[in-house]
């Protein structure tokens, strides 16, 4: 899940033109953010302002300088229709991750470019945003990785202990129906406790068949994507499961799922799909064929010899993944020192 109510005062209450490159006009009772005129921007700058033209207001703008904003992030491209085909595995929760993790490199970097032109106040502003997006984000790992499931498994065995115990109490004074509603309750607990724990398992021996910035291919639907995240088990909700049809899957919600960045050529309002590993496949020869997504100009550097995307440095370290290295042919230098 996305930081659901993210505070953007700073950016508002603070806009000199110098850090961020336009002024964002506001309109009392308005829903949204107003356009603005764009000056000397450059094509991340560019895109940073498309995010924020897809965030909606959830409370009034006033005109105090330290009016407190609240948005949530949302789809750059609307479409309509039903949702056919690819569009099932659509995630917006993925999507609203990625946005998340552009806002803190953002951030960051305004933090460093005001601090360059010697405005401390505006990097000490953006630096106490920074430190609240980045404490979400951690919070939002460490649920996803299990370290809050840790503590649920030891909460639910000190529970069932206690259960266990009244359990025992209850036959001896022949309370048998309280008998029987603390067993159904000690076996529910058992149940949740073995997820919570298989949780934690799978992402501490985690192994995955894909890698960051690698192209794939949909064995389903057939479209090109690349891998831009990845979950040791399927972290969606359990209506997303139900439309995405996970128990139709050989391998269940418990395997690895990606994020996977889909070529708006081919589909402009999938975006982000979230795919089980079961559904993915690599292709057998590079693939140098263009691809188009919005996302790719701050996610990776660029593209290697093979076709595939290079990830930054930050989103390597926020899956913890090596740094992929492409074996060297000595063909291709015969080849170059022919030419």
């Amino acid at each position: 899940m996305m930081v659901q109510d993210l505070s953007i005062h700073a950016m508002t209450a603070l806009g000199d033109p110098n850090v961020y490159g336009s002024a964002l006009s506001w309109r009392r009772n308005c829903k949204y953010f107003k356009q603005t005129s764009l000056t000397q921007l450059t094509s991340r700058q560019c895109f940073w302002h498309q995010c924020m033209r897809s965030f909606s207001l959830t409370s009034q703008p006033c005109r105090s300088k330290r009016g407190s904003f609240k948005i949530r992030a949302g789809w750059l491209f609307k479409g309509g229709g039903q949702e056919s085909g690819g569009r099932i595995e659509r995630s917006e929760n993925a999507n609203n991750d990625i946005l998340i993790f552009f806002f803190q490199l953002d951030l960051a970097t305004r933090v460093q470019y005001a601090l360059n032109i010697e405005q401390y106040e505006i990097a000490q502003e953006l630096r106490m945003k920074l430190t609240e997006v980045e404490a979400e984000i951690i919070k939002q790992q460490e649920s996803k990785k299990g370290l809050t499931s840790k503590s649920e498994v030891q909460d639910k065995g000190l529970n069932i202990i206690r259960l266990r115990a009244d359990l025992q109490k209850a036959i001896e004074s022949e309370n048998y129906a309280l008998a029987a509603q603390l067993r159904d309750e000690i076996s529910k607990l058992e149940t949740e406790s073995l997820a919570a724990s298989a949780k934690v398992l799978a992402y501490e021996s985690a192994e995955y068949s894909f890698r960051l910035g690698q192209k794939v291919r949909h064995k389903i639907f057939g479209y090109i994507g690349v891998v831009c995240g990845m979950d040791p088990v399927c972290c969606e909700s359990s209506s997303w499961m139900e439309i995405a049809q996970v128990e139709k899957l050989s391998r269940g919600s418990n395997q690895p799922f990606y994020q996977v960045l889909v070529d708006v050529r081919t589909d402009p309002d999938l975006l982000v799909a979230y795919v089980a590993e079961e559904n993915l496949l690599a292709p057998e020869e590079p693939d140098t064929e263009r691809f188009d997504h919005p996302y790719s100009s701050f996610l990776f550097y660029g593209v290697d010899s093979a076709g595939d995307f290079i990830p930054i440095k930050q989103l390597r370290e926020k899956y913890n993944r090596p740094r992929h290295e492409i074996p060297f042919d000595p063909q291709d230098d015969e080849q170059q020192g022919d030419d």
